[in-house]
């Protein structure tokens, strides 16, 4: 999903109350400006306008708590955002949703792509008329973007694994993947699986495309424990899609045991949504990582209107915690920091998760 990517630091540093005071001008004056070959930016300009915002999906608590998070995270960054567009998880209807925006007369463009691949066609209209564009939480394949603001998802991947490859000794363990056309499906599905092989080879993996699509999950889950009824592990790549039909499957099966009972199965979640959080107090899964949605608000709408008026960035460190890295694509991604959250660290009220009214 994208959502929720592509990482174990502390959410609370980026998103404390001098980070949230702080203007754009902090954030660019750490990204710097250097126009070499890894340079990404748009037009001179004053940074004002229009800025439309184009959503994936709304059918996910993690988009919407990033919706929540756009227009209070543009009154504090000084962006005048236009009211939020849903794609509803259609890549043509994103297109058209582009298109839209710019017939608008935006200045700029913050979008989560759906696909990686399709996104380009969006791209291209806008690099046409001369309209920055910010990504959030997914990376194009192609296209022209100022900045990709998304966290690490190979990470993603990666801590999943690792986590339950020290609480499992052996056995099979599911990953519920996202869709395959979007680089976090991709990040997060290959980065499991080679961990896995790695350095747990004594787990033996199996695989769900789920699309992003409950409906899809809980199904395809319902016939593999059909057929598997000692798995042992289940990562899931989207605790927004996937959480709710894997609990109740696993309920409708008298497969549900808490952490600590016999039979309980490790259960490894990406969101960071509150009903994750939930479910690690009571038990029912054992950790999430922390996809940062209103960090994810916050930098998208900074580096947009830093775009807007023709800073370009490089490759190197933020002062917000996090890493900006060229892709191999040449597109320029501020990696922002999304923590494991376990029983150990569930109450930090400083994780969105916690903060969302």
């Amino acid at each position: 999903m994208p959502g929720s990517t592509v990482r174990m630091r502390n959410t609370s540093r980026m998103l404390g109350a001098a980070a949230l005071a702080a203007g754009a001008s902090l954030v660019l004056a750490a990204c710097g400006s250097t126009k070499d070959t890894g340079a990404s930016g748009a037009g001179g300009g004053d940074g004002t306008g229009k800025v439309g915002v184009v959503l994936p999906l709304l059918t996910s608590p993690f988009w919407q708590s990033y919706n929540d998070y756009v227009p209070k995270m543009a009154k504090s960054e000084g962006v005048d955002a236009m009211k939020t567009v849903n794609s509803n998880s259609d890549p043509s209807q994103q297109i058209t949703d582009i298109n839209n925006q710019l017939n608008q007369g935006v200045k700029g463009l913050v979008v989560a792509p759906l696909d990686s691949a399709a996104i380009e066609a969006g791209l291209d209209q806008a690099e046409r008329k001369g309209v920055p564009v910010v990504a959030v939480d997914v990376a194009p394949d192609k296209g022209k973007v100022a900045m990709v603001v998304r966290a690490n998802n190979v990470a993603y991947g990666e801590k999943a694994c690792r986590y339950l490859g020290e609480h499992l000794t052996s056995g099979k363990v599911v990953q519920i993947m996202g869709d395959l056309a979007s680089v976090n499906g991709r990040d997060r599905s290959e980065a499991f699986r080679a961990c896995v092989k790695k350095d747990f080879p004594k787990l033996k993996v199996l695989e769900i495309p789920a699309k992003w699509e409950s409906d899809t999950a809980a199904s395809k889950l319902d016939t593999l424990l059909n057929a598997n009824p000692d798995i042992k592990g289940i990562y899931l790549q989207a605790g927004g899609v996937y959480l709710a039909p894997t609990l109740q499957t696993l309920k409708s099966k008298g497969m549900l045991k808490k952490a600590g009972q016999q039979g309980h199965i490790a259960i490894v979640s990406n969101d960071g949504i509150p009903q994750e959080f939930d479910a690690i107090r009571k038990g029912e899964i054992d950790a999430t990582v922390s996809q940062p949605a209103d960090a994810y608000a916050k930098y998208g709408m900074s580096y947009i209107k830093a775009a807007m008026r023709g800073k370009e960035f490089k490759p190197g460190p933020t002062d917000h915690d996090s890493t900006i890295v060229k892709l191999p694509s040449g597109i320029l991604e501020d990696q922002l920091p999304a923590p494991l959250v376990t029983q150990d660290n569930v109450d930090d009220p400083e994780l969105w998760g916690n903060t969302v009214e």
